[in-house]
């Protein structure tokens, strides 16, 4: 995901401002991607839960608010459909960025998700900065920690979703594997799912919503845009590189529409609530 291509042309010490203040880091394309992920996300976690630990009285519970465990497992599927629909998506918009767009930069470089020998560096640097012992990184686009949400998520759809398509089609793939794979296939699902609900909820969740610099809710992902200012003490070396390149006039937004801004609250907040809901039952199911 990149932001738009830069024409303009500035001096790279030119101190230059977007005309609104705000400027646009993801696109409505962006946006929508990520809804229809966290709604499936959720949905397969509210879904999963119960149907892993279906032997305790609280999954029970549970799987009665959709009416049961069959029916549980049938809305485990449409949202698993609905995630494996948003992966695709994503994959297709990568395809054609490099080979429609040939927008190269997006494989290494500044506005790339790939991870670079300089990420490295900053997590060392930010841990320093952390204990008093040195300046904080200057983080450009996507910091480390947003690469590692990244890769994190896209790692789990692979193991997740591998192993959920031959649990949803055994008939099919018993023509290619032994029984005993579908043990491990099971094992795999389960344990991946539950690392990635404990993960989401919490480490995720901490990073765009509830750290100081955030909380209580990172409205970027819903409206698309931040303030210039966020950007200048953020992501200084971005901000640097877009003045170099021209850019910020390029990128610059209108303000937040209201509207868009309070029903991106709404469902952050109801996502945070259902998500740190989810992490107790989790825990409480491994640790009871």
């Amino acid at each position: 995901m990149s932001e738009e291509s830069f024409a303009a042309a500035a001096s790279p010490t030119a101190e230059v401002a977007a005309p609104t203040g705000w400027v646009r880091r993801f696109d409505g394309y962006d946006r929508s991607l990520h809804v229809l992920l966290m709604v499936s996300f959720l949905g397969l976690a509210f879904t999963g839960l119960p149907l892993l630990f279906s032997d305790r009285a609280w999954a029970a519970q549970l799987s009665r608010v959709v009416g049961g465990f069959q029916p549980a497992g049938f809305l485990h599927r449409v949202f698993a459909a609905c995630m494996l629909l948003t992966f695709g998506l994503h994959l297709g918009r990568l395809l054609k960025k490099i080979f429609g767009d040939r927008d190269y930069g997006i494989l290494w470089g500044p506005r790339s998700m790939v991870p670079r020998p300089e990420d490295l560096k900053q997590l060392v640097g930010h841990v320093r900065w952390f204990v008093g012992r040195g300046p904080r990184p200057e983080f450009d686009r996507y910091s480390y920690w947003e690469k590692f949400d990244y890769w994190a998520v896209f790692w789990g759809m692979g193991i997740i979703g591998g192993s959920g398509l031959m649990l949803w089609f055994p008939k099919f793939w018993a023509r290619f594997v032994p029984g005993d794979v579908f043990n491990v296939a099971l094992l795999i699902h389960g344990e991946e799912a539950l690392l990635a609900t404990v993960f989401i909820f919490t480490v995720h969740f901490f990073n765009g919503h509830l750290r100081p610099e955030k909380f209580p809710m990172d409205t970027v992902i819903f409206t698309g845009v931040l303030p210039l200012d966020e950007v200048k003490h953020e992501r200084p070396a971005e901000y640097a590189r877009l003045v170099a390149e021209g850019g910020l006039e390029r990128i610059a937004a209108p303000p937040p529409d209201r509207e868009i801004l309070q029903r991106g609250r709404i469902l952050g907040t109801t996502a945070v609530l259902l998500g740190l809901l989810l992490v107790t039952l989790t825990l409480y199911a491994l640790l009871s």
